[in-house]
């Protein structure tokens, strides 16, 4: 469906629905202490909530505040003991993640509404599905391929040659360029750049000479990429950010580097070529990672790590230095530089105490 066909006649957001407890308890599987006809609308932190509104408990350091909530249920592992209080209880396991779901159920996205908008331009050849929608001033290029139920924002370019799963949601001013393929339900933020040429310079004698970037940008499925975000094609191979994973605004992914599955990058984050990540990983923000290296499945980076060498055991790493007071930190940075005489002296103190014990 290439020709112009509006999206028919705007439906606002759909905004808050209500939901009994019931219902709540049925979609995610938690158990409900009673309550179930009672309506709710919202969800809000334990102190801010009201009547309507659903809350949780996922630290402990929070708990004093279940006295003064006045959220008609919240969300509590089964471990927590509360008697007295006012409210309903949903027991979870996972008490944040659960908050998460119903969060999402009380707010749902806007449906899409199918069409294209009229100031789109569309490639003749390129394929759009009748139950996409495409907005004002998208640009699809030559071959490119959108599935059904994606949505594509105001200003998005989608590039010759790109491939869009099934209900993938681009955000206003993305560009998903020349052969980039996402998986189904791929949601790219604003101002995301997928596909961009790599840093790829071979060095001559007074100059420096591109790499042409011939690879592509493979996103599997229900992958979530942050605004500003920017992801390289590879340089002869392919950049490959398998399913589930989230990656949030402002980092940069190199050409090449592939991350596993489920693994979850915070903002700042910079990611040198050809290095591998493993699946399941947490990466903080900040965190720099050299690059053609591999870290392992599981592992945590945190904030402002600098990587530069391969993690082969999975763990906790880290090697930011924390602020302290200014003049704490001027008397530090001046023993910085004292430290390579300081183990000289260590070295030589333990030759001459070793010399001593053989006398």
């Amino acid at each position: 469906m290439n020709s112009k066909t509006p999206p028919s006649d705007p439906v606002p957001s759909p905004g808050p629905r209500q939901l009994t407890l019931g219902e709540l308890a049925s979609a995610t599987g938690m158990d409900l202490d009673g309550g179930a006809e009672t309506a709710v609308d919202r969800v809000a932190s334990l102190l801010e909530a009201g009547p309507g509104a659903v809350s949780f408990l996922a630290n402990t350091r929070y708990r004093r505040q279940l006295a003064q909530t006045r959220a008609t249920a919240v969300i509590l592992h089964p471990s927590e003991s509360v008697e007295g209080y006012p409210f309903r209880i949903l027991y979870s396991r996972n008490p944040y993640f659960d908050f998460a779901r119903v969060a999402r159920l009380l707010n749902p996205l806007p449906a899409v509404q199918p069409g294209i908008a009229p100031s789109a331009v569309v490639a003749a050849d390129a394929r759009v599905d009748a139950a996409a929608e495409i907005g004002e001033g998208v640009v699809v290029q030559s071959g490119a391929a959108i599935g059904p139920g994606c949505r594509i924002g105001p200003g998005v370019v989608i590039g010759s040659d790109a491939r869009l799963g099934a209900d993938c949601r681009i955000e206003a001013n993305a560009a998903i360029l020349a052969g980039v393929r996402l998986g189904d339900r791929v949601h790219v933020q604003a101002g995301a750049v997928i596909g961009s040429d790599g840093f790829g310079f071979a060095r001559g004698e007074h100059h420096w000479e591109a790499v042409p970037q011939l690879g592509a940008v493979i996103i599997e499925d229900d992958v979530c990429i942050g605004a500003n975000t920017t992801v390289d094609r590879g340089s002869q191979g392919d950049t490959v950010i398998e399913q589930g994973c989230k990656l949030d605004n402002l980092v940069q992914v190199a050409h090449n580097v592939r991350i596993g599955a489920h693994t979850v990058i915070a903002a700042n984050t910079g990611i040198s070529g050809s290095t591998v990540i493993g699946s399941c990983c947490t990466i903080g923000g900040a965190v720099g990672i050299a690059g053609h290296l591999e870290i392992a499945a599981g592992t945590t980076l945190t904030g402002m790590a600098m990587v530069t060498g391969s993690i082969t055991d999975p763990g906790i790493y880290s090697s930011g230095v924390p602020a302290s007071p200014n003049r704490e930190w001027r008397r530090n940075a001046v023993r910085f530089g004292q430290l390579e005489g300081l183990v000289r002296r260590v070295e030589q103190l333990e030759k001459t105490l070793g010399a001593g014990d053989k006398e």
